[in-house]
């Protein structure tokens, strides 16, 4: 998605101002210059009346307890097509007037949604592929070759044997074979 902004953040610019230049040269650079005014100032007046009425329907969807998930998508788009329609351009305008008419603004929802749901399902395909490839042939791990549905089996602890002779043992010159209640002769410790 990143490399997507870019190229249309670098080329969006560049074709506006084409477009501009285009209708200059049709109509004259004048009435260029006042058709952008006015649909800038359009732009504004529509983005406050149609930004009222989202705030208004957010706000009883509140009040009545359900959960607003319509009114929060239209106030999105009323945000985005009277921010398209403040920037110069007959494209963007274009744009955010297709966002924020309250006749247009449905379709574009429904369209909105049909990509998220495409999207979703193309990061959910893509990651079962992904864990598909990490478990390797018939659910085996790659890494340990055992099943992934059974949990390993737990480690038993290292059990090291020996005598624990104690300085004071060393003293006195104890021996590890001499007979005494400590060495191995006299049988197992309880």
């Amino acid at each position: 998605m990143g490399p997507l902004l870019v190229v249309i953040f670098l080329l969006v610019p560049v074709v506006e101002i084409y477009v501009i230049i285009q209708v200059g040269q049709i109509i004259g650079p004048f009435p260029t210059l006042a058709l952008l005014i006015f649909e800038s100032l359009l732009g504004a007046w529509l983005l406050k009346r149609e930004g009222r009425v989202a705030w208004v329907s957010l706000q009883r969807a509140v009040a009545s307890g359900r959960l607003p998930g319509q009114e929060l998508v239209d106030a999105g788009l009323v945000l985005v097509g009277g921010t398209l329609l403040l920037a110069p351009g007959f494209i963007t305008d274009v744009v955010g007037f297709f966002f924020i008419l309250p006749w247009t603004r449905p379709l574009t929802r429904r369209l909105l949604l049909w990509l998220l749901v495409r999207r979703t399902a193309r990061l959910t395909a893509r990651g079962e592929w992904v864990a598909r490839q990490q478990a390797g042939p018939r659910g085996t791990g790659r890494q340990t070759g055992r099943p992934t549905s059974r949990p390993p089996r737990p480690t038993r602890p290292i059990v090291v044997e020996g005598e624990l002779v104690s300085d004071a043992d060393k003293d006195r010159g104890a021996q590890p074979d001499d007979e005494g209640p400590d060495s191995k002769r006299s049988g197992p410790r309880r």
